[in-house]
């Protein structure tokens, strides 16, 4: 079977866990990912933050480490990759400005390709016009967008992730095993639909 090419699109104060956790995982079961920003060059890094649920009103912000970035957003075409997936925290807000962002993933919709978005990453996918129709979770406060973007939101527990056809969403970092377990599923699938169809 194929090992998939994961294009991955984030910026600064991106959640920390859900880029890093996602990056490496998917490189240590065979994936190639590649991370970008746009803006910046592959060597280059974006600052993260880390979101913590500490019984507060809503999550809290610390700064995480540096993500260093392996491939330049300028250079790079969406169809070159299987799928994609999107981080949380504080960049889709603004990454759903950026019009070049905003075609890329538009791209892995029209092409009926896998995309993985945990959190705040609803965002992009809001933005983008893509959840119509669709059943997407998300960080809670990003209910109102998720249901003005015409999907119903998944009201899901923060450990749960919900797939629907090749969109795979979760609430939060939390839910990395069950989001990632079921973006590794709906990657095989298409890399067998692929092979058969070779």
């Amino acid at each position: 079977m194929p090992a998939s090419k994961i294009l991955m699109i984030t910026g600064d104060f991106t959640e920390d866990y859900e880029t890093m956790v996602p990056f490496q995982t998917l490189l240590a079961c065979g994936y190639t990912v590649d991370a970008v920003c746009p803006g910046k060059n592959a060597g280059e890094t974006v600052a993260t933050a880390i979101h913590d649920f500490e019984g507060d009103q809503t999550y809290s912000e610390k700064r995480g480490h540096n993500f260093a970035l392996n491939a330049t957003f300028d250079s790079v075409r969406p169809e070159d990759y299987d799928a994609l997936v999107i981080p949380g925290g504080r960049a889709p807000e603004y990454l759903r400005l950026n019009a070049d962002v905003i075609e890329a993933v538009r791209h892995f919709f029209d092409a009926g390709k896998p995309v993985a978005a945990i959190c705040h990453g609803a965002q992009l996918l809001a933005a983008a016009g893509v959840l119509k129709g669709r059943t997407c979770s998300a960080y809670p406060a990003c209910r109102p967008e998720v249901e003005l973007a015409g999907a119903t939101f998944a009201d899901i527990s923060i450990t749960d992730a919900v797939s629907d056809g090749n969109l795979v969403t979760a609430p939060a970092w939390p839910a990395h095993p069950s989001w990632l377990r079921q973006f590794m599923a709906v990657l095989d699938a298409a890399a067998l639909l692929e092979t058969n169809a070779a």
